[in-house]
């Protein structure tokens, strides 16, 4: 789904990422899709989105702001192991899931990026980013890491 009218001559990207059941409640995934830049480039822009115990769907860049890294780096978890926070599997900085303002670890005080996502229908969607809608640019992203768990080219 594409450009969703939001009002006069308002339009907002809207981009299906997977039905609302493939992520379980407390529970969070990763993908990777392709960002099309201000410059016209086309960059990998990896997203994790997750569900809380009460059913509210939230979105970040999958990057922590310490150093860059990938949240579930490592063993591919994003969570402590209450559950409770975000983690880095890199760095072990914790973030509020709700906020995604670090409250522990070398980027104390510093927030995960967030992204816009919206449940549409039975989907949740990415919502204000333009992304790449064809599946050209698969080696922008290296298939060989095994913290990604789904990689998505709209069609």
């Amino acid at each position: 789904m594409k450009g969703e009218s939001i009002g006069d001559n308002h339009e907002i990207e809207v981009f299906i990422v997977c039905p609302a059941d493939a992520i379980e409640r407390g529970d969070a995934r990763a993908f990777s899709l392709s960002r099309i830049e201000n410059d016209g480039a086309n960059r990998p822009f990896p997203i994790v989105v997750g569900r809380t115990a009460g059913n509210h769907f939230y979105g970040y860049v999958n990057r922590c702001p310490h150093d860059g890294v990938w949240l579930n780096i490592g063993s591919g978890e994003f969570f402590t192991p209450n559950r409770s926070f975000i983690k880095c599997g890199r760095h072990g900085a914790m973030f509020e899931l709700e906020s995604g303002l670090c409250i522990s670890g070398p980027c104390n005080g510093k927030a995960l990026e967030p992204l816009a996502v919206a449940v549409i229908g039975s989907d949740v969607c990415v919502c204000g980013v333009k992304l790449v809608e064809d599946d050209q640019l698969a080696d922008l992203f290296d298939a060989a890491d095994e913290t990604m768990d789904i990689m998505i080219h709209p069609d």
